[in-house]
């Protein structure tokens, strides 16, 4: 038995399938956010997520992927209605009330983390914001035709089974109503028109965006939600005008922030000479972000230098 291939089998091959998995799920209904401009939806769930997920362990007194997700969702419903309160009532601004009841929610629910038991669970402050991902052990396969047994998937981590059931209904949902979520998002008049409710459609969008927050809470953290759900759609937007390349894009660029995140976290210190590792969940939006800028100075079309290139060169003919 080789001991570099079981150490890689059963801390970072799970590791990475759950940062992969975890981006890939947010950066789905991510590319229809940032094409309608709500990108800081990613963020608001983030935040409004956490008090729904910690009161959900108190009650059921285990972290229960359909417990959590009922939590979240009745959580974001409490923030809808607080915030129209607070329009109705105060007379605040939209984004002024938005910001009031997000920062209050995230701060009662780190309250909540710190005043009551569930830090026993691994739900804590410090996973709350940076995530598990290096907590993430597969202690089934010791060699690579484990992979091939069906038996060693009985002991598969709960968090890589909730994060593939997640995502597969991810893609499920938008092949489903890939037509909805595009006229929607490009014409609502159009799509009223033709009968599709705008209204629906956006719930079931933000509906969505809480339960990837969620899956994804436990392994990234709520901070690192964030740039899963805004940086892979972001830089896909920058390299094509196409909606199904947009969308297609941004999982890839998902997986390659997911996979080259953790590389860059575990194996990028030591080839330095640092003996510790960086933390995987924090590189992984790094990598998400660094990409973005690449594309963001470097894409054909909107790229910032391509685009000075072409407007000097525009300046030199002109007579």
């Amino acid at each position: 038995m080789n001991p570099g291939v079981e150490d890689f089998l059963m801390i970072d091959l799970p590791a990475v399938l759950a940062a992969v998995l975890a981006a890939l799920a947010c950066a789905l209904p991510g590319s229809f956010l940032v094409l309608r401009r709500q990108a800081l939806m990613g963020d608001a769930m983030s935040h409004v997520v956490l008090p729904g997920i910690v009161c959900a362990y108190l009650v059921v007194g285990d972290i229960a992927p359909l417990a959590m997700v009922a939590g979240a969702l009745g959580a974001a419903l409490l923030a809808v209605m607080l915030i129209n309160a607070l329009q109705r009532l105060g007379g605040l601004e939209p984004g002024a009330a938005m910001g009031v009841v997000f920062t209050v929610m995230f701060a009662a629910g780190l309250v909540l983390l710190e005043q009551s038991g569930a830090g026993n669970a691994h739900l804590d402050a410090e996973h709350a914001l940076y995530g598990n991902l290096e907590g993430t052990l597969w202690m089934g396969p010791r060699t690579w035709a484990d992979l091939l047994d069906p038996a060693s998937y009985r002991s598969l981590p709960r968090v890589l089974v909730t994060l593939g059931g997640v995502t597969v209904a991810m893609v499920l949902l938008l092949l489903l109503f890939f037509k909805e979520l595009a006229v929607t998002t490009f014409d609502p008049g159009l799509a009223a028109g033709m009968g599709i409710s705008n209204r629906a459609v956006g719930m079931g969008l933000l509906a969505m965006t809480a339960v990837a927050a969620v899956a994804a809470f436990e392994a990234v953290g709520s901070i690192i939600v964030i740039a899963m759900f805004v940086c892979p759609a972001a830089t896909a937007r920058m390299l094509t005008d196409r909606l199904s390349r947009q969308v297609w894009l941004s999982a890839l660029f998902a997986v390659l922030a997911g996979a080259g995140g953790y590389w860059l976290a575990a194996f990028l210190p030591p080839l330095l000479g640092h003996p510790n590792a960086l933390n995987a969940a924090g590189m992984v939006a790094v990598a998400a972000g660094a990409m973005q800028c690449v594309a963001m100075l470097l894409a054909p079309r909107y790229g910032v230098l391509p685009r000075a290139w072409r407007a000097r060169r525009r300046a030199m003919l002109a007579p």
